[in-house]
């Protein structure tokens, strides 16, 4: 109970919190967004380099759903391991929010690279 009204009270923590939101609502803002003005049905998800000519991947609007959907679950993962952890170590939780941000910039990246190729 102390670990827990501490935590929500760390100002780092809760800026670390504030930002793992914030990037998983951007990722599903832009995605979203892309999907739905692009308006065609097959969509490159996936490159693999090592199949030359083959190398671009297609599939529908649920690759992308799963994007979001992935965002949430992340965010959401990464802020209960946190509440978990704060009582053993507080660097431990700022070092669990800061790889959940760093995880949702690169999903970021990554999605918005595949809706840009299209």
């Amino acid at each position: 109970m102390l670990a827990t009204k501490k935590f929500f009270q760390d100002k780092m923590v809760l800026g670390l919190l504030s930002l793992n939101v914030f990037l998983a609502l951007l990722l599903i803002i832009i995605v979203a967004l892309r999907i739905s003005s692009s308006g065609g049905e097959s969509y490159i998800v996936q490159y693999r380099a090592s199949l030359g000519i083959g190398a671009f991947k297609t599939g529908g609007i649920a690759n992308f759903i799963y994007i979001m959907i992935f965002a949430v679950l992340a965010t959401s993962f990464h802020a209960v391991l946190s509440l978990k952890v704060y009582h053993i170590k507080r660097q431990l939780t700022l070092l669990v929010l800061s790889m959940g941000s760093l995880l949702l910039i690169v999903a970021l990246i990554v999605s918005n690279a595949l809706l840009v190729l299209r």
